[in-house]
């Protein structure tokens, strides 16, 4: 042969055969003897300077994968018992792979710390990627630890900010870093054990006073590891950068395309327009105008600002700042579409009929000039009568044109029932300090809508014209509900009185059935929310599956490259397809698909953890000096340990713990979420209606504390000085009310027996793995 193979070639043979990937294997592979040889490590050092293969001793591996022998440290076991350990040889961008430890009889006992050598399998789980199998135990390595410094005669201790940890981390004095008592701090496993079997650590990394507004975000990205710093050479990258001009672009200066975002926005990377088609054959259309930021043309595949793009893989948004997925200098400058100034755009021409139906469209790459950039709630209120300055002049030529495109498009979304959940959306409100001012609900406008339906219709525009293209591209994907979560939620229906047809194909149509019915009634919130938790997660991936939630066959993301990496990838496709330049995707990139689509998908639930735990945090800073206040709710959660109830005001979200239930036994039932009291069959599920006491409100940890009083209008007979229990709590304890005195009731037989049933299944599952 003596070929040279191309990057894509070495890198498939790297996959496929992970135990040859020593230049030598490569060589044999392919061929590759005498001078040609040179060659080849020529392009190995490419690729490894590229960042798409590391080199190992004298192997070269994919950094995105792990090696089939890896060094794990496992983690503390989870609710099921199940062990999943963090992979120590992960050299990749972004979240690491999740692992899962599968034990055989034979095998030691394994601990939270321990780090063992392992083989690994790749699977396609829900909850991991890899499944791995002992060989050997290597010891123990450095855990990490952002808590609470607490200064003390002989150095310190860590406490942690987890709501679920209350494991302490002994600091020697010279240990402490410079940290002062009170002091939010980052730190590592430093050693073994001391005193009391607590772990000695070693300060990292002060992260200032927890007590400070601001740190409330701060410890959500150290907890979720998000990176908020950039590399000096990353920002060099970005500075160097200069504006794109029109060669090479269509000019659409002209064209008045305005941006409608909130008024807080921080970047402005979409911008619309419509007009009436003048087409005799279209009577009653529109021609649709969407433009995009183009982040493609300062972004280029392999560069650094690519590389750290990848690796953050989205923005993340907290309600006192912004983890950007660029730097300032693009993010909020020369791919924000600001009035008055040119600039680089993809932008896509859409034609739709009088009822809204896409006839096509056409993509272009431009370069725009937006007369305006406006908000969202001067928009509606031109539109409603009530226009100011900025938009007077632009009412009849640009606003009321894009209400009469979005009247079309409101009309097909009727006609097409994607899911319509009525789930309110709760805001922040933060003063000058930092400091939680309000929670109002988010306002939910025509002009909301108008540019929802202009994104996904683009979005449409984007994949429809790709798959003609038969150029490779990342969907946006929404599988349907699992047949599990389905029953589970007719149950829920069922219980409410309502039905969720059976033995048909499912449609969002049939969701809206239910959720419409529901609508007014005292369960109307817990049908809503038994409807999203019904919901499978969306993620990316090169394999169209489609879009369930939306009720549409083909989608991906196209309008936010400045904050999501998979809607750059599709900008890449795009030019790739249309051959507007050599910027577009690379084989590298094609070849890379799945991975990048997995790990995205992966950042962005990472920003969403993130976010939600920054959300508790100012919650609970919200109403930390409200202790004893009584507040209503619903029932949100139910667990083992206790029930969760959001309150109406704010949306906080607290644990009514089991012991405050009263003396008698709950049983908690997995399949329909509810617990029940084994004496007087008191249930308690999503949705119910209750009245609760605050008794605790820590803002370091985000944890909420409530006492029960009332549960549907009547009082609730408990209180803080009961001992109810669920599973796996002792028997302990005086006779509960009402129980009888010799043999248990009719209720604690049932449970027993369930609790029996579920330990078999585990109990079976467990076999099944280890064969």
């Amino acid at each position: 042969m003596n070929r040279l193979p191309t990057k894509p070639e070495i890198l498939e043979w790297i996959s496929e055969n992970p135990t040859l990937t020593s230049k030598r294997d490569i060589a044999k592979a392919f061929g590759i003897k005498g001078a040609a040889r040179i060659d080849l490590k020529r392009v190995l050092k490419e690729l490894e300077a590229e960042g798409h293969l590391e080199k190992r001793k004298k192997t070269y591996r994919d950094p995105d994968r792990l090696p089939p022998v890896s060094v794990l440290q496992v983690k503390a076991p989870d609710d099921n018992g199940d062990l999943f350990a963090r992979p120590l040889e992960w050299h990749g961008e972004g979240v690491e792979p999740i692992v899962l430890v599968i034990p055989r009889a034979s095998d030691p006992a394994l601990g939270e710390g321990d780090r063992i050598l392992a083989r690994l399998q790749v699977v396609h789980e829900a909850d991991h990627n890899y499944e791995a199998r002992l060989i050997r135990r290597v010891g123990q390595t450095a855990q990490k630890v952002v808590g609470i410094y607490r200064a003390g005669s002989e150095g310190g201790r860590i406490v942690p900010i987890d709501k679920g940890s209350d494991k302490e981390w002994i600091v020697k004095v010279d240990a402490t870093g410079g940290a002062k008592d009170g002091e939010l701090v980052e730190a590592e496993q430093a050693g073994p054990k001391g005193r009391m079997g607590l772990p000695f650590a070693r300060i990292v990394t002060r992260l200032g006073d927890p007590t400070e507004p601001r740190a409330v975000s701060l410890i959500a990205i150290h907890q979720h590891g998000i990176p908020d710093n950039f590399p000096e050479d990353v920002l060099a990258e970005a500075d160097a950068q200069k504006p794109a001009g029109l060669s090479g672009r269509t000019d659409l200066r002209d064209i008045p395309l305005v941006t409608i975002d909130p008024a807080d926005a921080r970047d402005h990377d979409d911008a619309v327009f419509a007009e009436p088609d003048t087409d005799p054959a279209n009577k009653g259309g529109f021609l649709l105008w969407v433009a995009i930021a183009d982040v493609a043309h300062y972004v280029r595949p392999g560069s650094k600002l690519d590389r750290e793009a990848r690796k953050r893989g989205n923005s993340s948004y907290f309600p006192d700042r912004v983890v950007p997925m660029l730097p300032d200098r693009l993010s909020g400058d020369l791919c924000s579409l600001h009035e008055g100034v040119p600039r680089a755009c993809i932008a896509v021409r859409m034609k739709i009929d009088a009822e809204g139906n896409k006839l096509g469209q056409t993509f272009m790459r431009g370069l725009m000039r937006s007369p305006a950039s406006l908000n969202y709630k001067e928009v509606q209120a031109a539109y409603d009568g009530q226009p100011n300055d900025k938009t007077g002049p632009l009412l009849d030529p640009v606003i009321r044109p894009l209400y009469a495109a979005y009247e079309a498009l409101r009309s097909a979304r009727q006609r097409r029932q994607p899911l319509d959940l009525d789930l309110p959306e709760r805001k922040i409100v933060l003063n000058d300090e930092g400091k939680v001012v309000s929670v109002d609900f988010a306002e939910r406008m025509d002009a909301h809508r108008l540019i929802e339906e202009f994104m996904v219709l683009a979005n449409v525009a984007a994949a429809e014209t790709l798959i003609a293209k038969r150029t490779p591209l990342l969907f946006r994907v929404h599988e349907e509900p699992p047949v599990d979560k389905l029953d589970s939620l007719r149950e829920t229906a069922a219980a409410a009185g309502l039905t969720l047809a059976k033995g048909q194909v499912l449609q969002t149509r049939h969701l809206n059935k239910l959720l419409a019915e529901a609508q007014g009634t005292a369960d109307d919130e817990l049908i809503n929310m038994a409807t999203l938790r019904s919901m499978t997660q969306a993620y990316y991936s090169p394999k169209n599956f489609g879009h369930f939630g939306l009720a549409l066959r083909d989608y991906a993301h196209f309008t936010s490259p400045i904050r999501r990496y998979s809607d750059l990838i599709v900008h890449r496709a795009l030019i790739s397809a249309h051959g507007w330049g050599k910027d577009g995707l690379t084989p590298e990139d094609m070849e890379t698909l799945e991975q990048t689509g997995e790990h995205i998908s992966d950042t962005e639930r990472r920003s969403m953890m993130a976010e939600r735990d920054t959300t508790d945090r100012y919650l609970a800073a919200f109403l930390s000096d409200r202790i004893g206040a009584e507040f209503t709710g619903k029932i949100s959660g139910i667990a083992k340990f206790g029930v969760f109830v959001k309150l109406d005001e704010t949306g906080a979200d607290g644990l009514v713990p089991i012991s405050t239930l009263g003396n008698e036994f709950f049983h908690f039932d997995r399949d329909s979420g509810t617990l029940m009291g084994a004496d007087t069959g008191r249930i308690l599920a999503l949705g119910m209606q209750a009245k609760v006491k605050l008794t605790e409100a820590a803002p370091v940890t985000g944890g909420i504390a409530f006492q029960m009083l009332e549960l549907e209008g009547e009082p609730f007979k408990g209180g803080t000085g009961g001992r109810g229990r669920g599973f796996g709590r002792g028997r302990g304890g005086p006779r509960g009310p009402g129980r009888p005195r010799s043999g248990p009731s009719p209720q604690r037989k049932a449970a027993k027996a369930k609790k029996k049933d579920a330990k078999t299944k585990r109990k079976v599952t467990r076999q099944r793995r280890q064969k």
